[in-house]
């Protein structure tokens, strides 16, 4: 499969653009006319440039407000093509997008539309240009891609075809299986975008909104799956207008974009029993191993496990690492980090087959994150997430592997406790790509996105889990011109009541919750008077629903992250989310922190 991707994706002047696309290994790409047309260097240049870096132009784009005019407009957009077709002979592309008019039509006439894209072919013809006829969702009279392919056959022009856009096709509900009555050598190229499934003008949800595949709600690998079985041949293109990605690093975009569609052609080959661009498969992840917080100085997180119930199992026997468990839920407290804040900066995974994880990972062009080992101590590989998160795999049991290199600890007594999720926090330009990250290279599903009220904006909360629930990853999507929220650790234990009041008997403190909670608490559930005194002496938090219960408390925030406690009464499946509000009201006073 050949990849290529538009320059309009991606930010950045046409050269930056180019060397991101190579970098990330796009075979080829369009180039859009805007970006060239504000470059200083010339069409020659560029066509050299991506010569040097092993790629191909294989679209100039686009010709808008062509076809269905009066006759004298007609003649001027011959003079404005014929100007494009030979800046393309320059650039060194055979192929030109053209939209269906949405500006200056004003003959519905098929036959006189098909008879001016005829004479627009034999001019390009001409310059040995192809034309790529592509039926825009909002054009004024064609906007529907089969209708686009009728014009094509009727003109009956062998440089002519059409251009098929998953956005304009999906976004107007039409039915892709029709694409299969399409001849595949008339189908000159293939764009693809995702988007979320929004209920607005299709302009401007095209024009801000688009997503790279895998982000969004459409049914892209059932379309692929059309689009190839109708005989089409060429590149898989991307196309995506969006506002954040024409904002963010221009080589991590394009890295990004390659990554959604290496994971689309793996999809849509499962899903067809197609042999080719198969990735290794691997079995979704089994449970949490551990989680690592890094920093200069993790004495008060010590403490605060401690206090908590963690055992100490010991310091590591050659780095400043040291290891907290309370059951399956394993802490790393980490000091190689000198001068930083707290933070959580690794997750430990239980797969199946490490070397499978770490081989998808890479294909999907994920790095390889870096551990210090020495020799017989066992070795721990990782990849990195996009925001540079180290994820671990390991398919030997803890306590075989990696625990026996802590030494000096106590030994603990038999817990059912566990990590029940780990939350993790994004800024706006990161979030879209941690989604696509988790989804592709570690196969988890996700739930339908919440956004939860803060006292400086909007939170988007999105969770990414396993199909068991045994691993869970809410994302939170900060606002853009809010703080990064703090990452956290939420461990699952049993009779949390007691949990918090021996951990307020040893001095640990907890995020002050304020009364007006609990007189609303009240108010939601009715919740028996002394039952809920003790929540409130202790500052837990406490939600319901019709399978079950959740009761919660959070510790004081150290840098960048906190530990929650969690117990699940019953069948409660959800994370609390009417409480959150109120803890991120609380984290944003310092006063009430503890």
């Amino acid at each position: 499969m050949r990849t290529s991707i538009a320059t309009v994706c991606l930010s950045g002047s046409l050269t930056e653009k180019l060397h991101a696309c190579a970098a990330a290994g796009f075979d080829g790409v369009e180039v859009m006319d805007t970006d060239l047309t504000v470059a200083y260097e010339s069409p020659k240049e560029i066509r050299a440039l991506s010569e040097r870096l092993g790629l191909a132009i294989y679209m100039f784009q686009p010709l808008r407000d062509i076809e269905g005019v009066e006759p004298e407009l007609f003649v001027d957009n011959l003079r404005r093509a014929e100007a494009k077709f030979e800046l393309m002979r320059r650039l060194g592309t055979d192929l030109v997008l053209v939209c269906s008019n949405a500006g200056t039509a004003t003959v519905d006439d098929d036959a006189e539309a098909a008879s001016q894209l005829g004479r627009l072919a034999d001019l390009a013809a001409q310059y040995g240009i192809r034309i790529a006829y592509e039926a825009l969702a909002w054009g004024r009279f064609v906007n529907d891609y089969r209708h686009a392919w009728r014009l094509v056959t009727m003109a009956d022009r062998p440089n002519l075809g059409t251009c098929l856009d998953s956005f304009h096709i999906l976004a107007r509900g039409h039915d892709p299986s029709q694409i299969e009555e399409i001849d595949g050598e008339k189908i000159f190229f293939l764009q693809l975008a995702d988007a979320p499934l929004l209920d607005m003008d299709v302009l401007s949800w095209s024009r801000h909104h688009r997503l790279f595949p895998g982000e969004g709600g459409f049914r892209l690998t059932a379309l692929l799956g059309h689009v190839l079985r109708a005989g089409y041949t060429g590149p898989i293109s991307l196309e995506v207008f969006n506002d954040t990605y024409r904002q963010t690093d221009v080589r991590s975009t394009a890295a990004h974009a390659k990554r959604s569609l290496t994971s689309l052609a793996d999809q849509a080959s499962a899903a067809h029993g197609w042999d080719a661009d198969r990735l290794p498969e691997v079995p979704q992840p089994q449970s949490v191993d551990f989680a690592e917080i890094t920093g200069a100085d993790l004495t008060a997180l010590d403490e605060t496990l401690h206090h908590l119930g963690f055992t100490f199992r010991g310091t590591h026997q050659t780095k400043p690492v040291r290891l907290w468990s309370w059951g399956d839920a394993r802490i790393i407290l980490n000091e190689q980090s000198h001068g930083a804040e707290p933070q959580l900066s690794g997750i430990g995974m239980t797969v199946r087959d490490v070397e499978a994880v770490v081989a998808r990972g890479l294909a999907l062009g994920a790095e390889r994150g870096f551990r210090r080992t020495y020799t017989g101590e066992y070795d721990l590989k990782a990849l990195k997430a996009p925001d540079g998160t180290h994820i671990y795999m390991n398919d030997v049991p803890a306590e075989d592997s990696w625990v026996p290199e802590f030494r000096g600890g106590q030994a603990e007594q038999r817990s059912d406790a566990q990590v029940d999720h780990i939350n993790l926090s994004y800024r706006w330009h990161d979030f879209e790509e941690a989604v696509l990250f988790f989804r592709s290279v570690l196969g988890l599903g996700t739930d339908k996105g919440e956004n939860v009220a803060g006292p400086e904006g909007l939170v988007r909360s999105q969770v990414m889990h396993t199909a068991d629930k045994a691993l869970r990853l809410p994302l939170n999507l900060a606002p853009p011109t809010a703080a990064m929220p703090p990452r956290h650790i939420a461990v699952r234990c049993r009779g949390i009541l007691e949990v918090a009041q021996r951990a307020r008997e040893n001095g640990l403190s907890f995020l002050s919750v304020p009364d007006n909670y609990y007189r609303d608490l009240h108010a939601r559930t009715g919740l028996d008077p002394e039952f809920l005194g003790r929540l409130q002496d202790l500052d837990l938090l406490y939600d319901e629903d019709h399978d079950g219960a959740f009761i919660h408390f959070y510790t004081r925030t150290f840098g960048g992250l906190f530990v929650e406690m969690v117990e699940r009464v019953g069948q409660y499946d959800g994370y609390g989310a009417v409480n959150a509000p109120v803890r991120l009201a609380a984290q944003r006073e310092p006063q009430h922190a503890g």
